[in-house]
């Protein structure tokens, strides 16, 4: 059952990238050592790191991290918006070259093939609730259903915990169909990332709320190739990542999103 799944997700992203994805994007005069355009994949609503603004735009501080890495690396890209499963199945096949889609830096990946940039953002895992609900605590949940999103850091967490506090776990594919179930009552609870969590519920407007204490220690999200022949694009998006930092434009990127 997971080879027809994989090779299910292998079609749908190969589909994807022939049709053209959903937002493209190129940057860089194509400096890099192989002279190409690297194909990267993201996730198509991970607000605030990708997302659709008002203006239909494509941003987020994963899209204004990599222009800015290409920029001062002067390489390259075509980022193409397939969802994270998409994504990941693009990478994992090799019709993409990467992804960066806030995945967390996790052994498990490293140990499936996963090879992950340096950190570029530490972000914590946290439970979420409806804006009436009054769970505020873990033992809150006992009896209750989780919502999770396929294959992230959140899922992990959830798991993690069910069986000490007795709720069962649901999955989703996608971040907004996964808030959708708690804010319509059918599941008690999700977890997400807790600065994703945050600026949907302040700029989104939806109707849910974070309780305090009910949060992961965190982890870093990466930048991810699956094929060491892409290693040229790892180690500029690291040099690049190290300068932007040095020079305040990293700080600039996530204030823009975060403040």
């Amino acid at each position: 059952m997971k080879k027809i799944v994989l090779s299910l997700m292998a079609v749908a992203a190969l589909t994807a990238l022939t049709s053209c994805s959903k937002k493209e994007k190129k940057a860089g005069d194509g400096a890099s050592a192989s002279g190409k355009t690297w194909i990267v994949a993201t996730d198509t609503a991970f607000r605030p790191f990708e997302y659709t603004n008002e203006n239909n735009e494509f941003v987020g501080i994963d899209v204004d991290i990599l222009a800015a890495v290409a920029k001062d690396q002067g390489f390259s890209y075509d980022l193409q918006s397939l969802g994270w499963d998409g994504g990941v199945a693009a990478v994992q096949v090799g019709q993409a070259d990467a992804l960066i889609a806030g995945a967390t830096i996790k052994q498990e990946r490293i140990d499936s093939g996963w090879i992950f940039s340096d950190g570029y953002y530490n972000a914590t895992q946290t439970f979420v609730v409806a804006a009436n609900s009054s769970i505020s605590k873990f033992d809150d949940l006992k009896g209750k259903k989780v919502a999770v999103k396929n294959g992230t850091a959140g899922m992990d967490f959830a798991n993690k915990l069910k069986s000490k506090y007795g709720y069962d776990v649901v999955v989703f594919e996608d971040s907004p169909t996964m808030y959708q179930d708690v804010i319509l009552g059918n599941s008690d609870a999700c977890v997400e990332d807790t600065p994703i969590m945050a600026a949907n519920i302040k700029d989104a407007k939806l109707g849910l709320k974070i309780p305090a204490g009910m949060e992961s220690e965190g982890a870093p999200y990466g930048f991810a190739i699956m094929d060491k022949k892409n290693q040229e694009l790892l180690d500029m998006f690291n040099a690049g990542l190290k300068n932007i930092r040095a020079d305040g434009t990293y700080q600039k990127i996530l204030d823009k999103y975060l403040k």
